[in-house]
């Protein structure tokens, strides 16, 4: 499973961190960050590990700007 999360619609709700925070943080200005991919201004695509993959789903799922995508 890939996620993809695109710091350009992110507009600091934070859920995603809430619901999975062994996937996000959140950055100096209150942006999540994925932990995978470390701080960025653009979008970017990872590999989720099999045991965080429940977990990157409901962030997914949670997200009300659908900054963060799934491809199985």
């Amino acid at each position: 499973m890939k996620i993809t999360y695109d710091r350009t619609l992110c507009q600091g709700h934070n859920r995603c961190y809430s619901l999975a925070p062994e996937l996000f943080d959140v950055d100096d200005e209150g942006y999540s960050i994925l932990i995978l991919a470390g701080p960025t201004d653009a979008q970017v695509t990872v590999d989720v590990p099999a045991e965080h993959e429940d977990r990157a789903r409901l962030a997914a799922d949670n997200c009300p700007e659908y900054a963060i995508t799934i491809a199985e």
